[in-house]
């Protein structure tokens, strides 16, 4: 395995962690239920799609389920802003955690261009 997709898959699983932590915090908490089970199931399902794009059949396999997992995270930040603009977030924890999601987007869309450059 390169050493980008380990980077991307250390970091896709500790994003996770820190969802789950943040759903923990919103659950018991803010009493915030529905939102945070959308972050909860989009922001663990990041590391979960890295991880099955690791065992891909073929390199176009491969880049499909990176682009899945690129979704779930563009979606992650929108449950996170929603958290944010209904203050269930203050601006210091969105940014936090916005922060890291954002960081793994632009590697996955960066690892998406990289492999369908090395197809072609």
């Amino acid at each position: 395995m390169s050493e980008t997709k380990s980077i991307l898959k250390e970091k896709s699983f500790t994003f996770s962690i820190h969802i789950i932590k943040l759903f923990q915090y919103l659950q018991e908490t803010k009493k915030e239920y529905v939102l945070s089970k959308q972050l909860l199931r989009s922001g663990t399902a990041i590391g979960a799609r890295v991880r099955e794009a690791q065992n891909a059949e073929s390199k176009k396999d491969f880049i499909h389920k990176l682009g899945i997992s690129q979704k779930e995270c563009d979606e992650s930040i929108y449950w996170l802003e929603l958290l944010k603009e209904t203050e269930f977030l203050n601006q210091e924890e969105f940014e936090t955690i916005n922060n890291k999601a954002i960081e793994l987007l632009k590697m996955l869309r960066s690892a998406i261009i990289t492999s369908k450059k090395n197809n072609s």
